[in-house]
C-alpha cells in the first residue's frame, strides 16, 4: 500500500518541485501546477503523453484543459494525501 509522505520525504521530494512551479494546494494534501503551451494542439499533445505515463504507472491526475493551458492536481486518494507517486509523476510531467 502507498503511504503518505513523511516530513523528511516531503522536503526531499517536494521542495525541488516547488522551485519548478508546483504549489501545495492549501485546501488538501495535493500539489498543483498550470502548464502553458503555444496553442490547443500543443497542450493536447502534452496531455496525451502525460496520459500514457499516468496509465503506465497506474496513477492518474486531476486535470483540466482550456485552450493552451492545462491545470494539473496530484494527490494519492488511496493514501489520503501526497505520496512518492505524486512526486514521480510531477517530475515526469515537467520533463515532457
Amino acid at each position: 500500500m502507498i503511504e503518505v509522505l513523511s516530513e523528511t520525504a516531503r522536503e526531499q521530494l517536494l521542495e525541488p518541485l516547488y522551485k519548478n512551479g508546483w504549489a501545495h494546494d492549501g485546501s488538501r494534501d495535493a500539489i498543483t501546477k498550470e502548464f502553458k503551451f503555444k496553442d490547443f494542439a500543443e497542450a493536447f499533445g502534452w496531455m496525451t503523453q502525460a496520459a500514457l505515463w499516468s496509465e503506465k504507472w497506474d496513477h492518474h491526475p486531476e486535470w483540466s484543459n482550456v485552450y493552451n493551458r492545462v491545470t494539473v492536481t496530484l494527490t494519492t486518494h488511496d493514501a489520503g494525501g501526497l505520496s512518492s507517486l505524486d512526486a514521480k509523476l510531477a517530475r515526469k510531467f515537467d520533463s515532457l
